[in-house]
């Protein structure tokens, strides 16, 4: 039987990026090399103009090879960080495009899918990123067909929402191209004994985040983390789970010690800080998508929470 070609893959490094995202994609491929005894992968580094940058742990990497050298590539994955937002670069996204041309796979993690759609590049095709971006995404861009999965893959496209599933990814690439044997035995080498499908959850189940069992309160927490933007009353939720509002409040403070509603706005706020950090959406759109109809109130209570407005937390 004929080995298959080696597989050249490339990973472009934004400022900042993150060395998890790097780490979960880079090493299954290191790994499968060596377990197989030989060749099957190699890699290279490009970043921008050709020059080191730093990844968000403050590490510095090097580019190994320049930008117009992309000779046998199959596949190149942008890796991002928290910064992603800011990095308006369209020469990134011409040359993104022209190995979309050359029909290399292109591929990203984390944030970096905010920078294919920027490039114009995931018009057709379904994609996926980081859970405290999705929102954000589809702001950005209504017309794309964001999900929360852990991973998207086609023959042209490649989204990860980063973190760890980068580590489930590669497997599934490896498997595909190897097979699921070399695929579980590079979990087993990472300690990773569950192979995720893309469909897993990206966010911790709440009764684990809130170390809660009662099924009832994990369900009416669920529908808070569910229901942001067009968020209900707690009259609404004690319905929906079949508790009247006094049950529900004596739910939440024997469990987690607060009433519903602070809950409930503790999560819109938290909500509205990362969008505030992390996407170019105006404070209005925020706030609207924080679940507030009123932008004064909206800046009340985010300052009452975090000691700053929200075009404070913009500035900073």
């Amino acid at each position: 039987m004929t080995s298959p070609a080696v597989e050249r893959i490339g990973f472009y490094l934004t400022a900042n990026f993150s060395m998890l995202s790097l780490a979960a994609t880079l090493e299954p491929l290191r790994m499968a090399n060596r377990l197989r005894g030989e060749t099957l992968y190699e890699w290279d580094f490009y970043c921008s103009d050709d020059q080191p940058v730093c990844c968000s742990n403050g590490l510095p990497f090097s580019p190994s090879r320049n930008m117009q050298d992309v000779t046998d590539l199959s596949t190149l994955f942008v890796v991002a960080g928290i910064d992603a937002h800011q990095l308006d670069d369209p020469e990134l996204y011409a040359w993104l495009r022209g190995l979309s041309r050359r029909r290399i796979a292109v591929g990203a993690t984390s944030t970096g899918s905010l920078l294919l759609a920027r490039a114009g590049l995931l018009k057709e095709h379904a994609c996926t990123i980081h859970w405290e971006n999705i929102e954000s995404l589809r702001e950005d861009f209504p017309a794309l067909r964001v999900t929360d999965e852990l991973f998207e893959i086609s023959d042209q496209f490649i989204t990860c929402s980063g973190g760890l599933a980068g580590l489930d990814m590669m497997l599934q690439l490896i498997s595909y191209k190897h097979g699921e044997a070399l695929a579980t035995d590079v979990a087993e080498q990472c300690i990773h004994p569950h192979i995720r499908s893309a469909h897993e959850q990206q966010r911790m189940a709440v009764q684990l985040r809130h170390k809660v069992n009662h099924p009832r309160l994990v369900k009416a927490l669920e529908l808070m983390r569910n229901h942001i933007e067009e968020h209900l009353t707690c009259q609404e939720i004690g319905s929906r789970v079949g508790l009247s509002s006094r049950q529900l409040e004596r739910l939440f403070q024997e469990h987690l010690q607060c009433t519903p509603a602070s809950h409930y706005m503790t999560i819109r706020l938290e909500r509205a800080q990362h969008l505030l950090q992390q996407s170019t959406l105006s404070v209005l759109q925020v706030a609207t998508a924080s679940g507030f109809t009123s932008a004064s109130y909206f800046a009340r209570c985010y300052k009452q929470k975090y000691g700053r407005t929200p075009r404070e937390e913009r500035r900073r």
